[in-house]
């Protein structure tokens, strides 16, 4: 197998590996949990883009190195036959660089969050797309509250295609390297030879599924904390199964929702539902339009503070401005689904490739 690297700044942070028509990317930047640099995801644009065009490249493995997949960024890729090992932290942009793709590999050392609403900011990189997609109001739930989801959970819901015991995983791409196939089938049960389908923790959210539905359902931000307030104080929705008082799931999840910035909530949850009737080119261009608002902070500077918060001065304790959701009004949320009033601002252009592709949809 060949080998080649990127020299970005110095450091080999994308690494290539060649072998016949298969090519392995692999984010090396692991004392920062593989985060996206600039030159990273430079490299990973002139690698795919270059991959795309090579009729001699059938499949692209992307993985990283350590004990993280990618933990931060903004990218998100495409390509035919993209299979994503995800054996670690999946957040951000390493949603972004895995989710959109055809096969995405999770194993028992998988954690997958979108935490944006903690951080003043919302779940981009595609994520309205992505999200809305997964089985009933779950998307709502894990882009709202930024859950934690293991490998067993991201593939019951569909975030994940395949289960593979991080054991198996030099096997598995040993066995991926040889082939020499674009056909997505065949690839397809190559991994499923090497995977299994794991059991559910007792206390997964993938259990609590009629109560996501009934509660993340609901049309504002306050009306699905009120729902979950009446679940957790012994009101049920369902005659025939009675709730614990002292459910811990949805006391959590209340204050999950309760300590997020009360403006990255209610855009959030208008960009997944938006993210429900359009494509993913369409979701990729509104999210970029959002984050620009975002940026600009002309309504709330909510994103500058929760970066603060968390990665400055780590107090974990966002003063978030507006502090309440009652306070933030549909006039201001519809401010950040507009185009930037400035005459040299322009719409995010995608390739036409990125349009409408076929594998980016419904592998969820």
């Amino acid at each position: 197998m060949a080998q080649t690297s990127s020299n970005n700044g110095g450091t080999d942070e994308v690494l290539v590996e060649e072998s016949g028509s298969v090519r392995t990317f692999i984010l090396n930047r692991p004392k920062l949990l593989n985060a996206l640099s600039f030159h990273m995801i430079s490299r990973l644009t002139e690698l795919f883009y270059a991959s795309e065009v090579d009729p001699n490249v059938k499949m692209i493995i992307l993985k990283g190195h350590g004990r993280a997949f990618c933990a931060g960024g903004d990218v998100s890729l495409f390509f035919r036959n993209l299979v994503s090992i995800l054996n670690g932290i999946v957040m951000g942009g390493g949603a972004g660089a895995s989710i959109h793709g055809r096969f995405r590999v999770a194993t028992e050392k998988s954690v997958f969050a979108m935490p944006e609403t903690d951080l003043g900011h919302f779940p981009d990189v595609g994520a309205s797309y992505f999200l809305s997609r997964l089985p009933g109001f779950f998307g709502e739930y894990a882009g709202l509250t930024g859950s934690r989801l293991d490998g067993a959970e991201m593939l019951a819901c569909g975030l994940a295609t395949h289960f593979v015991s991080s054991d198996k995983l030099p096997l598995l791409e040993q066995a991926l390297v040889k082939v020499n196939t674009s056909d997505p089938d065949a690839i397809s049960a190559i991994i499923s030879c090497f995977s299994h389908i794991p059991n559910l923790k007792e206390e997964s959210p993938c259990h609590k599924m009629k109560i996501i539905n009934h509660c993340f359902s609901q049309r504002t931000i306050e009306e699905i904390i009120s729902a979950l307030v009446r679940l957790g104080d012994g009101w049920s929705f369902d005659e025939s199964e009675a709730l614990d008082k002292k459910d811990e799931w949805i006391s959590s999840t209340i204050q999950s929702l309760k300590k997020a910035s009360p403006t990255s909530l209610k855009i959030s949850l208008r960009s997944i539902r938006e993210g429900r009737l359009q494509g993913v080119g369409s979701c990729l261009v509104r999210e970029y339009q959002m984050a620009c608002h975002v940026l600009r902070g002309e309504f709330s500077k909510d994103v500058l503070e929760g970066y603060r918060a968390i990665f400055i001065d780590r107090d974990r304790n966002p003063k978030w401005e507006p502090s309440r959701l009652e306070l933030i009004r549909d006039d201001d949320v519809d401010r950040y689904f507009s185009k930037i009033d400035d005459e040299d601002w322009e719409d995010l252009k995608l390739p036409p490739r990125l349009d409408l592709p076929r594998y980016a949809i419904a592998k969820l």
